[in-house]
């Protein structure tokens, strides 16, 4: 998938995402703030209410969206037929869109009143969603292959070399750029972070590497250094060693922060679809029905 359409793929995910929740809250906007007592005087009592026909087509369809999204995602990561079907990348990011707007949907289902066992699956989603929050930041400081595959931590010392040999030799640069590059990509200042710790470092750094980027362009200016092109070249090589010196430093604990992730994010994952089947199964045995 290239550039363009890859941004077109992502972009259509955002967009059908953003659209929804805006025609959900458009639509039900007089409707969901009322108190439980008054909702069945309104008119939308009976399309939002979860039976009705949007509340339960809603529910519907979020629930799919959610079976669907991790079903595809599991399947993909453990098949090997299925390992030239696109990069797992595409597909970590369709199970992402899935999995967000679902839950989205199944909370208007529940018109904003859920409990009993219901509450239990749908404060486990919550915690399924905002965990996968945590582990799409920690799965992405994780160096992989663009199929989804680890880089081991000899293959990122190899091309943090190679970046810097390009720096020196390459472009020319003088000693004092060089150190300068070089003192601000120390993987060893990153190593035994915390979750926390590493999370704010991550969003420090956007400032700081700015701030960086902006004293090596005047530098690049010092050093006679004007084409536009090169110039370009050689941000963009500092920002690719920077970012590279960070993730060879954290390798270690992100890898066992995911580990632990998954310990803690399956359960919960499990738990949800165990109650969210038990749900649909009382409501048919009940003789709920949507538009059939």
């Amino acid at each position: 998938m290239k550039g363009k359409f890859h941004t077109l793929y992502v972009g259509i995910f955002l967009l059908v995402g953003i659209l929804s929740i805006i025609i959900l809250i458009v639509n039900g906007l007089s409707y969901y703030p009322l108190p439980i007592e008054e909702r069945v005087f309104s008119n939308l009592h009976s399309s939002l209410k979860p039976s009705g026909a949007i509340g339960h087509g809603i529910g519907i369809i979020g629930t799919l969206m959610m079976i669907i999204g991790v079903a595809s995602y599991m399947i993909r990561k453990r098949m090997r037929r299925m390992f030239d079907w696109g990069y797992l990348k595409y597909w970590l990011e369709f199970h992402i869109f899935m999995c967000t707007v679902g839950p989205i949907l199944v909370l208007f289902h529940t018109a904003f009143k859920f409990g009993g066992i219901v509450a239990v699956s749908f404060w486990s989603m919550v915690v399924v969603v905002l965990s996968g929050v945590v582990g799409r930041f920690i799965y992405i400081q994780i160096p992989r292959t663009i199929q989804g595959k680890e880089i081991g931590i000899n293959e990122l010392n190899e091309t943090e070399l190679v970046l810097t040999e390009q720096l020196q030799f390459e472009y020319n640069l003088n000693k004092e750029i060089i150190e300068s590059i070089s003192s601000s990509t120390q993987p060893l200042k990153y190593i035994n972070m915390s979750l926390s710790m590493s999370m704010f470092t991550v969003i420090k750094e956007i400032f700081t590497f700015n701030s960086f980027l902006k004293h090596l362009k005047s530098e690049l200016k010092k050093q006679g250094i004007t084409d536009h092109n090169k110039h370009h070249k050689i941000i963009h090589i500092t920002k690719q060693k920077m970012i590279l010196s960070r993730r060879i430093g954290m390798l270690r604990t992100m890898q066992k922060l995911f580990r632990y992730w998954h310990i803690f994010h399956l359960p919960f994952a499990f738990s949800m679809f165990i109650i969210m089947l038990i749900h649909v199964g009382v409501t048919i045995a009940f003789g709920y029905r949507w538009l059939f």
